[in-house]
């Protein structure tokens, strides 16, 4: 039996969302010139591209440039993954890396990876799975799956806020251990003999930490005292780990903390012991936050250039996605020791 040709075609379910071609008619041109108003302005008259404009504005209608992406392999996005956006400390780094790609024509996505090596496999591959143009992770401490995907996947990478002679791709950013080590010595030279750290549970942390306590027995001091929290850091485990650390020795006479949270706590909980600083008791910080310098007395502390690393990694970023060589893959960009009343 022949098909019934008056049968009409079975379309597929509407999403319900606007579409070119309804745009296309609001504007009473054909699809194919709103298109070319939209990716093309040259090609059409200033009126027809007011004429699509104003249709756009009433519909509300956003251009799906995923299908525009498919034939140059360009999707203008780039994927940036943090540990944790409920501390300031990757602020300034987002903020100038957003700005910097914006100049240029690109906009960042944000992805929260935790801690945890696990949520960051699951985001890497959602991630890779869009292809955008580039991806900017912060730490190079990377599963060994999630390392093959990256290698793998030809979307040009940027590590940052580490320092390595291996990145998957390119890298910005500073030392750890040689941050654990300059603290160690400058507490040293200040003539304290009983240091401790108060660190988070995160691999960079630890890293510095292990390299402030090497440094502390190689200048014949006795080993640090140590309280980790876990990671992100707040001011509330700051004061606690001082307590914990202060019930056990009260004698010890400085005290590096991984984040400059960590020494507003214990700054904080010395005051309520009645503990006076820098003298017995000297406090360092790390990040160099907004508050650092405003704090009574103000805070010791570790800059890091995190705006710089943002601009240097979206230049990398955009350099390779335009076809252009990157030729030097890795910049050492360091970090500065801002002194002040605290040590």
């Amino acid at each position: 039996m022949a098909p019934n040709s008056s049968a009409p075609k079975r379309s597929r379910r509407s999403t319900g969302a606007v579409t070119l071609h309804d745009v296309a008619k609001l504007a009473g041109v054909a699809p194919i010139t709103a298109s070319r108003a939209l990716n093309t302005p040259g090609q059409v008259s200033e009126e027809v591209r007011q004429k699509v404009a104003d249709a756009v504005q009433r519909t509300g209608y956003v251009p799906n440039r995923l299908a525009g992406s498919l034939a140059s392999m360009r999707s203008r996005l780039v994927a940036a993954v943090v540990p944790t956006i409920s501390g300031p400390v990757f602020l300034e780094t987002i903020q100038s890396l957003t700005e910097a790609l914006a100049e240029r024509g690109y906009q960042l996505m944000l992805g929260q990876s935790g801690y945890a090596g696990s949520r960051e496999d699951a985001l890497l591959e959602a991630i890779i799975g869009r292809r955008p143009d580039g991806i900017v992770l912060t730490g190079i401490m990377h599963s060994a799956e999630g390392r093959r995907r990256l290698l793998a996947c030809g979307i040009p990478v940027v590590e940052t806020w580490d320092l390595t002679p291996t990145p998957i791709d390119m890298l910005v950013g500073f030392s750890h251990e040689e941050v654990g080590r300059s603290v160690a010595q400058l507490l040293h030279a200040k003539g304290k003999h009983k240091l401790a750290a108060v660190s988070g549970d995160d691999a960079r942390a630890l890293r510095r930490l292990d390299a402030y306590r090497a440094t502390a027995q190689s200048l014949g001091l006795p080993p640090p005292a140590v309280a980790v929290v876990a990671a992100p850091t707040t001011l509330h485990s700051g004061r606690q780990a001082l307590a914990e650390l202060l019930r056990a020795d009260p004698t010890i006479d400085a005290v590096f903390c991984s984040s400059d949270l960590l020494a507003l706590g214990v700054l904080t909980e010395a005051r309520v012991q009645g503990i006076q600083v820098p003298q017995p008791l000297a406090v360092v910080g790390f990040g160099n936050l907004e508050f650092a310098a405003d704090m009574a007395p103000s805070l010791t502390t570790v800059g890091i250039k995190g705006a710089a690393i943002g601009r240097q990694a979206a230049h990398f970023i955009v350099e390779r996605a335009e076809g252009r060589e990157v030729a030097e893959r890795v910049i050492d960009i360091g970090f500065t020791l801002i002194e002040r009343e605290s040590s």
